[in-house]
């Protein structure tokens, strides 16, 4: 009989150990995951941004080797409005596109232009600039009057751009550059005979140089529409995040003030 009590008493005392240790692992666990949860709410998610670097006034490096410009303002302005943070890659822009390809980066910031067969392989943001495309010549030229008068012609540009495609579909000989100011470097030097190229970055030259002897030629590029270009591979939110913070900023007037502080008036409306 004394026995039996005595087993009896361990078999309670067993079960008792058991469920308190289950029940201080449960709590243990509990606590852990809350705060895996909380540390992974409080992570902001890093996106890597390609651009040129050397692209004014988009971007580019100021005297204290800052990167600067207007691209760089507008994506700094949207990843604070919609909570990321950004890791800058700066690369020549014909190795842009192949750089999102190998994933290097998610999102380029540099005045991608939108077409038909980019927006085949990747994902854009709606527009945040609209401009027009120039044909740029030295200011003595009197052969060149029209973009039709470029056939045959030494042309500055860069392989992949929209205006590289333009000069190339008139006719143009291709001088292969890695941006804006090494085309005019080229025209000035009369190594080449012109370059297509953006309204803005005509307009910025002259503002930063205004007895350089060139001049713009209107002609009939259709209205260039920019917007930040991200890899098939980035999720779905995140350019819908972009949008909405593109959209902020139209609506409280900030990405007016960019244009502004840049070029004296609001690009990211169409004219």
């Amino acid at each position: 009989m004394e026995e039996l009590l005595m087993k009896r008493l361990l078999f309670v005392a067993l079960t008792l150990i058991f469920v308190l240790a289950a029940c201080g692992n449960s709590g243990s666990s509990d606590k852990n995951s809350d705060s895996k949860s909380s540390s992974s709410n409080s992570d902001k998610k890093t996106l890597r941004v390609g651009t040129e670097g050397t692209y004014a006034p988009f971007t580019f490096h100021n005297k204290k080797d800052q990167l600067t410009g207007y691209d760089i303002d507008v994506i700094k302005a949207v990843a604070k409005e919609e909570g990321y943070k950004l890791k800058f890659n700066e690369t020549s822009w014909d190795s842009m596109f192949a750089g999102l390809d190998a994933k290097r980066f998610d999102v380029i910031a540099n005045q991608v232009g939108i077409n038909k067969e980019r927006k085949e392989k990747y994902k854009f943001s709606n527009p945040y600039t609209y401009s027009s495309g120039v044909l740029v010549v030295r200011d003595d030229e009197k052969n060149i009057k029209s973009f039709d008068d470029v056939k045959g012609k030494k042309l500055a540009q860069t392989f992949t751009s929209n205006y590289g495609k333009l000069a190339k579909d008139k006719g143009a000989n291709i001088t292969k550059v890695d941006g804006f100011n090494q085309s005019i470097d080229l025209l000035l030097s009369k190594r080449v005979d012109g370059t297509f190229n953006d309204s803005l970055s005509y307009l910025d030259y002259k503002k930063q140089k205004p007895n350089a002897k060139i001049k713009a030629i209107k002609g009939d590029a259709e209205q260039n529409k920019s917007a930040f270009a991200f890899s098939k591979s980035v999720d779905d939110k995140v350019v819908s995040d972009f949008n909405d913070g593109l959209k902020k900023l139209k609506e409280n007037g900030e990405l007016a003030k960019i244009g502004e502080k840049w070029f004296g008036e609001n690009v990211s409306e169409p004219k």
